[in-house]
């Protein structure tokens, strides 16, 4: 090991023998995972096969994929050659990007980020968010997503840059003690009989299309999950609404919001078709090319300190100018309204609170 010597936790070598000793930051993290990160480009089938073949060792002895790290374990990773036979056809390098910085420390960064990114690869997605962090961030010792956003989800998103912050993290959310809201347009009439806030428990099912998307159902034996929708603002044929998720659920907002009727402007999976593609032509009044859904606001306590913490990002532009085409509508509506005998002024519901500047 001493001619070998020990190489850096953010890339081992592909052609020899690399020994890594496990500090504070990777501690506590699964071996796969571990390898996955440091072994870059290298496919999680060859990961998987080297961990059962025991050419992975910590502290010379064999160990499964499970296996979690301890402070001072020392792993060998065998020589991994990524030749181009094994890369995708056409696979080029993770570009390095930035992102709007919401708030950073030694322990917690925070982004906003922007609609139609992925948060990771997979699934016919090449590289996201995290990949391109850390190719833009070389320096950083451990960088890993606290959750996630869907693709075309934009807003805070959180990620730790040391382990106990994440496991800090991971435990407030198991434990309800964050606070998470979302702002939708969703097309369809919010009933009068809701009032301003109305609760949503329908137990959620994953499932596959028979093309191998993945998909989520309301269904009496799926995860138990909980969404409570704030009215914001309405519109005929609209409403702005804020979610708060109570539960962490894969797409729990678009799929609870279908279920009420009431789905999102611009949802590719669960959305209105027909509407969507008449709201992304060109010249569309109002128009959008996107999922209006925007993670706005995340509260918790800082994972090291206890100190509580805020992010807040701001409505993208293309979702403020929808609904400022809606506004406009409205009050074209009432001016045409107010001219005739009989007009009269529909209701603009907007608490100042909640409202989207």
């Amino acid at each position: 090991m001493k001619g070998l010597g020990k190489t850096s936790q953010n890339q081992v070598a592909s052609d020899q023998v690399s020994f890594v000793e496990i500090d504070e930051g990777a501690a506590g993290q699964r071996i796969d995972n571990f390898l996955v990160r440091v072994c870059k480009g290298v496919p999680k089938s060859h990961i998987y096969r080297i961990l059962r073949s025991g050419e992975v060792r910590v502290n010379k002895g064999r160990i499964d994929a499970q296996y979690r790290l301890v402070e001072g374990d020392v792993v060998r990773v065998p020589p991994i050659r990524t030749s181009q036979s094994n890369a995708p056809a056409g696979a080029a390098p993770v570009p390095a990007a930035q992102f709007p910085v919401l708030y950073e420390d030694d322990a917690l960064l925070v982004i906003d980020k922007p609609a139609g990114v992925a948060v990771h690869g997979g699934s016919g997605v090449a590289f996201g968010v995290i990949e391109q962090l850390r190719e833009a961030r070389p320096q950083g010792r451990f960088l890993e997503l606290v959750h996630r956003l869907d693709r075309e989800t934009s807003g805070v998103l959180m990620l730790a840059k040391k382990r106990a912050a994440l496991v800090g993290l991971h435990a407030q959310m198991r434990d309800s003690q964050t606070d998470k809201r979302y702002f939708a347009c969703v097309h369809g009439e919010w009933a009068s009989d809701w009032g301003r806030r109305r609760a949503v428990k329908e137990p959620l099912h994953k499932y596959l299309t028979p093309e191998g998307e993945r998909r989520v159902r309301v269904q009496p034996d799926g995860l138990a999950s909980h969404t409570v929708f704030n009215l914001v603002e309405r519109w005929p044929g609209y409403a702005l609404l804020e979610a708060e998720l109570k539960t962490g659920r894969t797409h729990q907002i678009r799929v609870h919001l279908a279920h009420l009727g009431l789905p999102i402007v611009g949802d590719a999976k669960y959305g209105d078709f027909a509407l969507n593609k008449a709201l992304a032509r060109n010249g569309a009044q109002p128009g959008i090319k996107r999922m209006f859904l925007h993670a706005h606001r995340l509260k918790l306590a800082h994972p090291i300190t206890g100190v509580p913490l805020q992010f807040e990002a701001p409505l993208p532009a293309d979702c403020r100018a929808f609904v400022e085409a809606l506004r406009a509508q409205r009050e074209e509506g009432a001016s045409a309204d107010a001219a005739s005998p009989s007009g009269t002024r529909p209701d603009a519901a907007r608490p100042d609170a909640a409202r989207p500047d």
